[in-house]
């Protein structure tokens, strides 16, 4: 994807639209327990935007699954996991990858909390964390995905 496109997506019964300009900064798959529970699946796949490329387009996401410092956007009508927010992260978003219309074909190029993966899951992502990176590591892993990405 070119820096200045925009993708759209949206949730499964189409009435919470959003759009993300350019490429994410970063793709993620989560293992954790959580994830796995709101997603009936392995796990959750995420594409980080700047908070400022990210915009919604049609209907009013609704905090599901955690509501403090890590807070679950969904959709209020088919309960679609959408987005997250996080503190941790500033002025990022995390959008649910499968939600965009047209979900990158490339593989997560991190994966964290593979210490609650179920064992046959893993998908040998570029990086593993046993949980989320350390907060020194996040930036370079920022930058190493721009330069493999560009």
């Amino acid at each position: 994807m070119s820096a200045g496109a925009a993708l759209e997506g949206g949730c499964r019964c189409g009435q919470v639209r959003f759009r993300v300009t350019g490429r994410p900064v970063m793709t993620s798959a989560c293992h954790c327990t959580g994830c796995q529970r709101m997603t009936s699946s392995a796990f959750s796949l995420s594409s980080m935007y700047p908070l400022d490329r990210f915009e919604v387009l049609a209907g009013e996401p609704v905090i599901g699954g955690m509501h403090g410092e890590i807070r679950h956007y969904h959709c209020p009508y088919c309960l679609s996991w959408v987005f997250t927010r996080a503190e941790l992260l500033g002025d990022l978003v995390n959008v649910r990858t499968t939600m965009l219309d047209s979900p990158p074909a490339e593989p997560p190029f991190i994966e964290i909390y593979t210490s609650e993966a179920l064992p046959w899951a893993l998908i040998g992502a570029r990086h593993s964390f046993a949980q989320f990176p350390p907060m020194e590591r996040f930036q370079p892993l920022i930058a190493e995905y721009a330069a493999h990405d560009a």
